[in-house]
């Protein structure tokens, strides 16, 4: 018998984006042996292929190679509204708590959005090309970027200025803070650099078999790593050991999330093969991971998120007292010349998946 999270802060859905233009919401039902993932919606808000997807406790957020952002309000079901402001495809999105809205583009541009009114509050030259990544501090006072201008650079939030630039000697696509925020995880190609706060510097590289697509830290000492095979591969930090590995598609892995159930987690992974897939996993014993369930979308699947109703109870005591007085605030931008934006407002209702074929809902007159 499957019975779907309902109690608040036990709601979970997943939320894929993919490269035909469509947003998959999927509702995880958990049973005594195997779980359901439900169809909850789709929508067909863009115009070009998903590249990014991020979650907030109310809000989702994807942004596409249409180089808008778009926002649905998952309490209501709605498309809440879009942010114009970059000249480029929307390479990276990460929510700061219930507060901010981080943004960064292949214009070189990192933009940081208030969820209040959905200003742009502060518009960084982050890279000189594109930037690729960009990982915000669970303290919310400091922000890692990297780009293909070969920089890794840390932002002081607080002052909305650039705080430290280190040179790469490659191009790096993914940065990520551990959950403590006392190391970070810096991709390059097939490898992972960890870096220490304290000092700024290499503690460690994980040498992968593949190039890499996706990293998640499952705890402090522990990142799962996905890439241009099937598999996955969770790695002690501290060794730079690989200590469990699993075939988890027929094709390359885009995306890996995780959230904890009980006294396990579980494993989220998406790929190109269509399929998105659950796996349980005990952090404290690790052994090959058994599939939970799994659901097949027939898209090419690029991005996924993991939304939990009530999440925002889950962030640090100090982020959640002080969320806002983290990140700069200052006084918004103009739009970009030639960009209209449409205010969120707009309520048009996602489409129902058992009812209606994605791409075909009519938005209502965009808000002048």
């Amino acid at each position: 018998m499957n019975t779907c999270f309902t109690v608040m802060g036990d709601h979970v859905e997943l939320v894929a984006g993919c490269y035909e233009q469509i947003v998959f919401g999927y509702r995880v039902c958990p049973g005594d042996e195997e779980w359901a993932i439900e169809p909850n919606f789709t929508h067909h808000a863009h115009t070009a292929s998903l590249t990014a997807v991020s979650s907030s406790d109310q809000f989702i957020a994807t942004g596409s190679k249409d180089e808008t952002i778009q926002l649905y309000d998952m309490s209501k079901k709605t498309e809440h509204g879009a942010l114009l402001h970059h000249n480029g495809t929307i390479s990276c999105l990460e929510f700061y708590g219930t507060s901010h809205l981080l943004s960064g583009g292949q214009d070189g541009l990192i933009c940081v959005w208030s969820t209040k009114k959905w200003e742009c509050l502060k518009s960084l030259n982050a890279h000189k090309g594109h930037v690729t990544s960009l990982s915000v501090h669970p303290s919310g006072k400091l922000a890692l970027s990297v780009g293909t201008d070969k920089t890794l650079r840390t932002w002081n939030l607080i002052e909305g200025r650039s705080a430290f630039i280190k040179n790469l000697k490659q191009n790096a696509e993914i940065v990520l803070w551990s959950p403590d925020g006392d190391q970070y995880a810096v991709v390059g190609n097939d490898r992972v650099d960890i870096y220490i706060l304290k000092s700024a510097t290499i503690t460690g590289t994980i040498a992968f078999t593949q190039r890499i697509s996706c990293v998640k830290f499952l705890k402090n000492t522990l990142l799962a790593v996905g890439g241009d095979d099937e598999s996955v591969c969770i790695y002690d930090v501290t060794s730079q050991k690989c200590v469990c590995e699993f075939k988890a598609h027929e094709n390359r892995v885009k995306a890996i999330e995780s959230f904890m159930k009980d006294d396990f987690c579980v494993l989220v992974t998406a790929s190109n093969d269509g399929f998105i897939k659950l796996w349980k996993l005990n952090l404290e014993n690790l052994e090959t991971p058994s599939l939970l369930g799994q659901v097949n979308t027939t898209a090419r699947l690029t991005c996924l998120s993991i939304w939990k109703s009530g999440q925002a109870k889950e962030t640090s005591t100090e982020q959640s007292a002080q969320p806002e007085a983290s990140i700069a605030v200052v006084v918004p931008p103009k739009p970009a010349k030639g960009k209209r934006v449409r205010l969120p407002g707009e309520e048009v209702i996602l489409e129902e998946s058992s009812s209606t074929k994605a791409g075909k809902k009519k938005k209502k007159q965009k808000a002048q």
